[in-house]
């Protein structure tokens, strides 16, 4: 019997600030999540259920205002699961293929519930129970999945019970480090079975308070016009129903116009513009919820260097060789990403479309 971590909004961290010196009042401790995700996933890692062990990685902030966070990862480039072959973003769960509901029992870490229970607009269907995996193949300590109740085999695409899931899991974490984040089918997704990533870096990250143009900031709704372009949604403790759902209304938008997509969950700043000025850039009292646009990859070949997913997008790069990771620069990974984008033309159409799409509710 797996692990039972029962939460209620009671559970979730208001008052984080990112570390800026040796201030103790910056120090906050664990929560009960931080405590049982970083415990059982150093238990599984020392019963040996990676792929490898992942020590400490050789890491370096690149120079440049992005202050990109490159980290050498060998051994992931080299020994993680083959990705399953796609062609379509909305392509049919295959119970033939590999499966979370395939993996070794051990690999379970927990199963989340909410103490309110799940909402009545969630179908009868809906999941009310995620399931926490140790990710065998880890990005960074304590990486894993959580997959919305495996045996529903629901593909790979967004539902409102992950989103809020994954925002209420960053709130529950008093670590700033923590991340969570979804590739589309298309946009570096592995496995055709709906899951999210969690895991920690500590280290800041440019996205934590890059400043954010006003779309309906009534409904918490921005764009990201520094590269790369995404379109930015931030939530506090008190309006995470709300939020999941116009992200959703966002990402069944880009599923219906064939629009592979990444999606990024970080505790972060609240929004800003960059005519206001910089504000107090320790606050970490919400959570930033970034969606990037992509150009679809149906097969198609991987970078030498990194993968463009939703850690790399964010600025998180986990090269997968010495030679490329100790020639790296900041415009040398920009130049890579922008492989992946649309055409600025096609992201302010897309822009508009969605706006008038959250508008019409």
């Amino acid at each position: 019997m797996p692990l039972q971590f029962a939460y209620s909004h009671k559970d979730f961290v208001i008052n984080v600030r990112r570390k800026t010196g040796n201030d103790p009042r910056e120090d906050f401790p664990p929560t009960p999540f931080d405590t049982t995700i970083k415990t059982e996933w150093t238990d599984r890692q020392e019963k040996g259920l990676l792929r490898y062990t992942l020590g400490d990685l050789q890491t370096r902030i690149l120079p440049g205002p992005h202050y990109f966070v490159a980290q050498l990862n060998e051994k992931r480039g080299i020994e993680r699961r083959k990705p399953q072959a796609v062609c379509s973003i909305r392509q049919k769960f295959n119970g033939e293929l590999f499966n979370f509901n395939k993996i070794k029992p051990d690999e379970v870490i927990l199963e989340m519930s909410k103490s309110e229970g799940c909402s009545e607009e969630d179908g009868e269907t809906a999941p009310c129970k995620m399931v926490v995996l140790v990710n065998v193949s880890p990005l960074e300590f304590g990486h894993s999945l959580f997959v919305p109740d495996p045996p529903l085999c629901l593909p790979q695409v967004l539902t409102r019970f992950a989103i809020q899931s994954g925002i209420e899991s960053v709130l529950m974490s008093s670590d700033p480090g923590f991340r969570m984040g979804f590739n589309s089918l298309g946009a570096f997704a592995s496995v055709n079975h709906l899951h999210l990533h969690g895991y920690y870096l500590d280290h800041e990250l440019y996205i934590e308070t890059v400043p954010v143009t006003p779309l309906l900031p009534d409904i918490g709704f921005y764009s990201l016009s520094d590269f790369p372009a995404g379109f930015v949604f931030y939530a506090e403790s008190g309006g995470v129903d709300e939020v999941a759902k116009a992200v959703c209304r966002v990402t069944d938008f880009l599923v219906d116009a064939d629009v592979c997509h990444n999606l990024f969950l970080t505790r972060g700043c609240p929004p800003y513009s960059p005519e206001r000025g910089r504000m107090d850039r320790s606050l970490r009292s919400g959570v930033r919820i970034v969606v990037w646009p992509k150009i679809a990859c149906f097969g198609a070949k991987e970078e030498t260097a990194f993968n463009v997913a939703l850690c790399e997008l964010a600025g998180h790069l986990p090269f997968k060789n010495v030679d490329e990771y100790e020639r790296a620069t900041e415009d040398g990974v920009l130049d890579i990403i922008q492989k992946f984008l649309p055409p600025k033309e096609d992201f302010l159409k897309l822009e508009q479309q969605i706006t008038q799409h959250l508008r019409d509710k």
